[in-house]
């Protein structure tokens, strides 16, 4: 099996930074939950509260994908929809 390693940053707009910080308690937990989720963290940055750091970590592409899929009709996917996002997908 090939493991799926997303790392990155995301940066929240003024305007959405207490919504996504109220959801993203939830968004983490549900994600930790799902089959084949190895690890999951969300840091906001101490020198910029509008940025946080992303690093998760699937057992495999299809486990990477369902995740992908759910977060897409999740309360995560609509408020973060104005959220910019940088990310690198490694296949280990």
């Amino acid at each position: 099996m090939t493991k799926i390693i997303l790392k990155g940053y995301i940066e929240v707009p003024d305007s959405d930074l207490d919504t996504i910080k109220e959801a993203l308690s939830l968004h983490t937990e549900l994600t930790q939950q799902e089959e084949g989720c190895l690890v999951f963290q969300v840091e906001q940055d101490k020198a910029n509260r509008n940025v946080f750091s992303v690093y998760e970590e699937f057992i495999d592409r299809e486990s990477f994908e369902a995740h992908q899929n759910r977060i897409k009709s999740s309360n995560w996917g609509k408020v973060s929809k104005n959220v910019l996002r940088h990310y690198q997908v490694i296949e280990e």
